[in-house]
């Protein structure tokens, strides 16, 4: 019997549509991408119209030979590949990897699509078979090119300007300006100083409550009204003797709406946010979930493609979540029709759904048992996200109180009453900034005309703040405002920025390294166009255009290419290494009298002497002349050769060496690890001692690393957990939380309070008149993560 040959990508992918189909059908997995442009100059061919040169991925040899002996079986073969770009073009290079003609009768070619892995999905895709659609294989072709020619042309410029190894492309470049940008204003920011004044007021009742000077003579008040404290003193001698009465009383209704259900860009900012993820983690863990996944009824797609711009929702979903609404929260949080949303982010396409789960039924607690840890978060966010953009909206009762001060001035207070909750219920959108009072409190009842008693008058100092940092959920967020590349290829853009050096990711949050700065520098001073956001941007609508066939690939890569050639030329002549690497400073060299410059190394940007070779001194950065210490003996002897063991300070901090080096190599940590005398819960054998971090923060793991690589933060006892018996438990202590003993594994939950946190002190009832100035910002600390395993490759396309 003929069978039908059906291509995916993934073979996880591969086995859970294969129990859909059933007899007849044969699913196979192509592995990702099976052709690809070499990593090598004269891949694509710029004098013959950028006909590209691909060529088999050697990893994929293999996968062709097998699919081409079952192609040779088969009378039907059906290409079900991801139904985004890269995936149509995917299933292209899987008809040219093969040697197949789509018209051809033997097998017959069919290309299917679908959103979500789940039977109704899967048979309507296979009733509705379709051609590979060329405008969006040349969308993709155009983007790999511009991409390789940007890469293959730029990257050795580099090299020869700056340092060999470095690269460029064609969005990585620009991401990496938006970090260095906002570090530039960060550094050039100056705070300024300003004043605000609180009064602490109680009513008849004697219930106190807040409010902030708000206008003079009847004229609001800016936030730099109050620049400086002699000013401030001065306002706050003339309330003195005011009397304080409610002059003006409003009560308005407020309603606010849900967020809508997550794109690919707003998953990773979410659980950026919520889960800690990083955007490589998050779609890792998004691409199990849409695969397919063993549950209780079976194996199961438990979302929708996660690589969409969409917000829109299929009735399907919609109706589903009204039902599941009116039976778990009531008929009041239900809508009568559906909610609908509009996308705001530039080059939006939308062919399909938002990210969802393919059954709202499957609810997170059913589905726990199944899942792993960051399986059942994101899902659980996933599912959350979407019931509540079909949720009512909230309803708050809000109310502002004007309250005069003598004849001159006024204050303000505000407060809320959370009427009807709502979808806020279930969920609220998280920020990227932290949230600074933005909670407002309930007010006591409060009539016009009542005299108020004042408590207390609060001056408060306050400095302007920078900019923050890119986190790498306010990145994604900023290039998809710009219209910056694609979503799906965000992960992959902030791994390659860290990879190369370019940045380092501290606490979630981007600070540009030294060869960043300078990287991003030249290609701003002299290639200004390719870095420029607008330009960036609108290339991804010229991409959009040939994808939905209004352009031709091949005139909009000449377009970029001949301008972008002859510029780069120019600047092979123009631009030295010097220029690039080196900076004047009007520091002298203590040793021969020239001037000191700033050069770049491998370790970052440093003072050197202008005379080098002649001259070889070398300063840090700060100016501080290096000294070099003299060796101190510890008390230890190598355990390899017997010498004395020295003291000596590294990049991580100070180590033991042997002191018979270059003849012995011996290191060892200064502080040994401590033996905590618990068994390792993992493998057994082992046992949990006490170490320290290559930056100097405790952890606790096992002593049989590499080959067990169990580790806590937070210092483990002997003591098992009473719920799910794990054979350790741990101490974890925060203030706002206080001592906690609970167990390590994250599913679950089981803690017990040992100290509770300490009680904030009440407020002075003293009028304070001046307040200590507010520390300038401290400097970033370096911080360790803990030890994770390497998150599994998404395959899709690096910018």
């Amino acid at each position: 019997m003929a069978q039908s040959l059906v291509i995916v990508e993934s073979p996880a992918k591969a086995k859970t549509i294969e129990k859909f189909l059933g007899k007849g059908y044969k699913v196979l997995a192509s592995y990702g991408h099976v052709r690809a442009l070499p990593s090598k100059q004269g891949s694509v061919d710029t004098e013959n119209d950028f006909k590209p040169n691909y060529q088999i991925l050697p990893e994929s040899s293999k996968h062709i030979a097998a699919l081409k002996k079952e192609v040779a079986k088969s009378s039907e073969l059906i290409l079900a590949t991801d139904l985004d770009r890269e995936g149509e073009a995917i299933a292209w290079h899987l008809l040219e990897a093969l040697g197949l003609d789509e018209n051809a009768s033997n097998p017959v070619v069919k290309r299917v699509t679908f959103n979500e892995i789940t039977q109704s999905a899967i048979t309507e895709a296979m009733a509705a078979p379709r051609t590979i659609s060329r405008t969006m294989v040349d969308a993709q072709q155009a983007r790999s090119i511009l991409d390789y020619l940007v890469g293959f042309n730029l990257s050795p410029f580099l090299w020869k300007k700056i340092r060999y190894g470095l690269s460029a492309g064609r969005v990585q470049s620009v991401a990496l300006r938006l970090i260095c940008e906002r570090e530039d204003d960060i550094e050039a920011f100056e705070a300024r100083e300003y004043w605000s004044i609180e009064a602490i007021l109680a009513n008849a009742q004697k219930t106190t409550f807040s409010a902030k000077l708000h206008a003079h003579n009847g004229k609001k008040l800016d936030k730099f009204a109050l620049p400086d404290q002699q000013q401030t003193d001065t306002i706050l001698s003339e309330l003195e003797q005011a009397l304080f009465v409610v002059d003006k009383l409003e009560q308005k209704e407020r309603k606010r709406n849900p967020a809508p259900p997550f794109t690919t860009s707003t998953l990773q900012q979410e659980a950026s946010r919520k889960l800690g993820f990083s955007a490589r983690k998050t779609m890792s863990v998004a691409q199990k979930l849409y695969e397919g996944i063993t549950v209780g009824d079976g194996t199961h797609g438990l979302i929708t493609y996660m690589r969409t711009d969409s917000v829109a929702l299929s009735e399907t979903a919609t109706s589903e979540a009204r039902l599941l609404i009116q039976q778990q929260y009531g008929a009041e949080y239900a809508l009568a029709k559906p909610r609908l949303f509009r996308n705001k982010s530039k080059n939006a396409q939308e062919a399909h759904e938002a990210v969802r789960p393919t059954s709202l039924m499957r609810t997170p607690a059913t589905l726990k048992p199944f899942l792993n840890s960051d399986q059942f978060r994101l899902y659980d966010l996933i599912w959350k996200r979407t019931l509540a953009s079909q949720m009512a909206q909230a309803i708050f009762d809000a109310t502002t109180v004007d309250i005069g001060a003598g004849t001159d001035y006024s204050f303000r207070a505000t407060g809320q009453i959370i009427r009807f909750p709502g979808f806020m219920t279930l969920y609220i959108e998280g920020t990227d900034q932290p949230e600074e009072d933005q909670q407002e409190g309930l007010l006591p009842p409060l009539s016009v005309g009542e005299q108020l008693h004042r408590e207390q008058l609060l001056p408060q100092q306050h400095f302007t703040q920078p900019p923050p940092r890119f986190t790498e959920a306010s990145l994604v967020k900023s290039l998809e405002e710009y219209g910056i590349g694609r979503p799906s290829t965000y992960a992959s853009i902030m791994n390659t920025l860290v990879t190369r050096k370019y940045v380092r990711l501290e606490k979630r949050t981007f600070f540009p390294e030294d060869t960043g700065r300078v990287v991003t520098r030249l290609l701003t001073e002299h290639f200004s166009q390719y870095v420029d956001y607008d330009f960036t941007a609108a290339l991804e609508e010229e991409l959009d255009a040939i994808s939905r066939g209004e352009k031709t690939w091949i005139p909009a890569i000449r377009q970029f290419w001949e301008p972008f050639i002859e510029l780069l030329k120019i600047k092979e002549k123009e631009v030295s290494k010097a220029d690039v690497t080196t900076e004047k400073t009007d520091k002298i060299c203590p040793e021969c009298g020239k001037e000191l410059v700033i050069k770049l190394g491998r370790a970052g940007r440093f003072l050197a002497c202008s005379g080098f070779p002649d001259c070889r001194h070398t300063e840090p950065l700060s100016g501080q002349a290096e000294e070099s210490e003299e060796p101190v003996f510890s008390d230890e002897k190598c355990d390899k050769c017997g010498s004395q063991m020295l003291i000596k300070s590294g990049r991580f901090g100070k180590f033991l060496a042997c002191s018979a080096y270059p003849e012995c190599k011996n290191i060892q940590p200064l502080e040994k690890p401590k033996s905590l005398g618990i068994a390792c819960p993992t493998c057994g054998d082992g046992e949990m001692m006490e170490k320290k971090s290559r930056y100097g923060k405790i952890f606790y793991s096992c002593n049989r690393y590499p080959k067990c690589k169990y580790a806590l933060w937070n210092p483990p006892t002997s003591e098992p957990c009473p719920k799910c018996a794990w054979p350790l438990t741990e101490i974890k202590t925060t203030k706002r939380f206080g001592t906690v003993q609970r167990c390590p594994q994250p599913e679950c939950g089981w803690e017990k309070v040992i100290t509770p946190p300490e009680k904030k002190a009440a407020a002075p009832k003293a009028t304070a008149k001046k307040t200590t100035a507010k520390k300038a910002p401290a400097k970033k600390k370096t911080t360790t993560k803990a030890p994770a395993k390497k998150p599994v490759s998404t395959k899709k396309t690096e910018e």
